[in-house]
């Protein structure tokens, strides 16, 4: 017999558990078992101030991060959407299906902020390692280098040869941010000093990338 037609219909009272609904298996479980950032508020607490508005939960906004690099989400936008919709993702970073999610914009604010100043997804990175190395995932005797390509938010002609590109005429105060950092970084022997290579043109508003014929 042909059941009724199924009708959403707004009901008064739920009950309804977002643990029962992620897998045992899905791999935020076996990621949550060793995720430890009870440190998080103490290392960021002189980057706050004791007034104002209260800010987003900074533990929030590292377990959606771990979920973007884990799931390969590289929008934050999207990111911010996947968490909305995904009852997995809400699970990982702790939130029940009325939480509001973080707007995309809070990342990036946090990101050239306090999470900068305060070194933190350094601390994070530093964190899980040893924790790895604890639970004898690694052994810290070898070192693998992520050679992967990233897009730069650039005009192939607002550039110009490296012969004719003088940093030492730019105004760092009316300068933007991505050339400011390549300024900072020029004469660090780990960075802009490292590998005596020069790129054929160099661009105006982010001077670290270079041309490539990679896809």
């Amino acid at each position: 017999m042909m059941g009724p037609r199924q009708e959403a219909q707004g009901a008064l009272f739920y009950e309804f558990s977002i643990e029962d609904h992620v897998p045992k298996d899905h791999l935020l479980r076996s990621i949550e078992r060793f995720v430890d950032l009870s440190d998080l508020r103490k290392h960021l607490a002189p980057f706050y101030s004791s007034t104002g508005r209260p800010s987003v939960d900074p533990e929030l906004m590292i377990r959606m991060l771990l979920v973007g690099y884990t799931m390969g989400i590289r929008s934050e936008r999207r990111l911010c959407e996947e968490v909305h919709l995904n009852l997995a993702y809400r699970w990982f970073c702790r939130l029940d299906l009325t939480d509001q999610i973080p707007d995309h914009s809070t990342f990036s604010k946090n990101r050239h902020g306090r999470f900068r100043e305060s070194d933190l997804l350094r601390h994070v990175f530093e964190t899980v390692l040893a924790c790895c190395l604890e639970e004898g995932l690694v052994s810290g005797q070898r070192l693998a280098a992520d050679a992967s390509l990233i897009r730069a938010d650039t005009n192939r002609r607002n550039s110009s040869p490296q012969s004719e590109w003088t940093p030492d005429r730019i105004d760092p105060s009316d300068a933007p941010r991505a050339v400011k950092e390549c300024l900072e970084t020029l004469d660090d022997a780990a960075f802009g000093a490292a590998s005596p290579v020069k790129p054929k043109f160099t661009s105006h508003s982010d001077p670290a990338s270079q041309w490539t014929g990679a896809r």
